[in-house]
């Protein structure tokens, strides 16, 4: 019996991961349990002298891969309208988006037990020593590192949102750098200002 022609042969049906039926499945980023969050923020908050935002930025996007920079910006930007520190605020809303109260107690203590420690310590060795000059001299370097950690994070934080959508993010983050820095206006009054003003800002060029 003759073979069949090319154009008899039955089709060999297209592997699913070949083809324009391709598939490309995203990675599945890391759900953290609550011993997870407790280390995560508790290497945060050891490692942040001077800066433990910043040690918390690089921590959740960075090393472990919990939010993407832009997931991080806006979970910030909804901390920033509660009372009390960023970084404990952010640890709260990060638990709980992961494992609900007991995620936001884990992380919770996991960024407030080692540094509540080591300031008690802390404390009565400054208080101790603060008048030798070469105490007062380190004090002054740390904080200039500081301010260099938070200027490093605030161009982190800012590439993300001008990267997104710069015609909207240039203008806001000028205006309240101005507000805040230059009128000095209290955090609550800059914050509310901001977010009504974006908000015009974007429906003004939706309405278009």
């Amino acid at each position: 019996m003759d073979s069949p022609t090319p154009s008899a042969r039955t089709p060999t049906p297209p592997s699913p991961l070949e083809g324009e039926g391709a598939l490309h499945p995203e990675p599945v980023r890391p759900s953290p349990t609550e011993l997870d969050l407790f280390l995560g923020f508790l290497s945060a908050s050891v490692r942040g002298f001077g800066g433990v935002f910043v040690m918390g930025r690089r921590m959740l996007v960075e090393e472990r891969q919990w939010l993407t920079p832009e997931e991080f910006v806006e979970l910030l930007g909804v901390c920033q309208f509660l009372p009390g520190a960023n970084i404990v605020n952010l640890s709260v809303a990060v638990g709980q988006r992961f494992r609900g109260w007991k995620g936001s107690l884990a992380a919770l203590a996991g960024i407030l037990g080692m540094p509540a420690a080591l300031s008690v310590v802390l404390a009565a060795l400054f208080l101790k020593y603060a008048a030798i000059p070469q105490v007062a001299h380190a004090m002054g370097a740390v904080a200039a590192a500081a301010a260099g950690l938070v200027i490093g994070a605030a161009l982190k934080m800012a590439e993300p949102i001008f990267r997104k959508d710069w015609v909207l993010g240039v203008p806001v983050a000028v205006m309240t750098l101005g507000l805040a820095a230059v009128l000095r206006w209290p955090l609550p009054a800059v914050l509310l200002t901001m977010a009504l003003t974006g908000s015009a800002i974007a429906w003004v060029r939706r309405t278009r």
